[in-house]
């Protein structure tokens, strides 16, 4: 597995990190990339990887922040785990980016912005946690559709001898 490519000058404290979070942000924000977000990715003090939202440059909703940051170190780190990596982030995690930090099992989160705070100019992802927890009725439907070719793709994976779980 190749080495990440850490920078060294960046081996700092966490208030540091958070101000690297902080500085990708605003980045963001002056370049008109995306919303008012940044993040950073340590593993063992050091940074492996900065990102900020890139939703309105990528056209891609979801170019968060920690999504692009979590890509970002993964492919450095070469593995799709992050097990003992930290994220730094400007803003409480949407349900999305929630989920991604689950699947790459980061160690620990920091964040500073509540999700109230950004939800009071405009970035408000309070509908789609009450969606999730059957507090709101789903806008979108999502209909079954039973194929038995879809359970064939199952067991391809559950046969194949050489998967690598995750």
């Amino acid at each position: 597995m190749p080495k990440a490519q850490i920078r060294p000058e960046y081996s700092i404290s966490m208030p540091d990190f958070m101000q690297l979070a902080l500085e990708e942000g605003r980045k963001g924000v002056i370049r008109g990339d995306g919303g008012p977000f940044g993040a950073v990715i340590v593993k063992e003090g050091k940074v492996i990887a900065q990102a900020h939202n890139e939703v309105l440059k990528r056209n891609d909703p979801t170019a968060h922040a920690e999504m692009l940051v979590i890509r970002e170190a993964s492919q450095k780190l070469s593995s799709f785990w992050l097990e003992g990596c930290e994220l730094y982030t400007t803003g409480e995690p949407c349900p999305m980016c929630f989920s991604a930090i689950h699947w790459a099992k980061i160690k620990r989160v920091y964040y500073c912005n509540t999700k109230k705070q950004a939800a009071s100019i405009g970035f408000d992802d309070a509908f789609i946690t009450e969606i999730i927890q059957n507090k709101h009725p789903d806008p979108i439907p999502f209909i079954h559709t039973c194929m038995s070719e879809c359970k064939t793709l199952l067991k391809l994976w559950e046969e194949k001898e050489d998967k690598v779980p995750y």
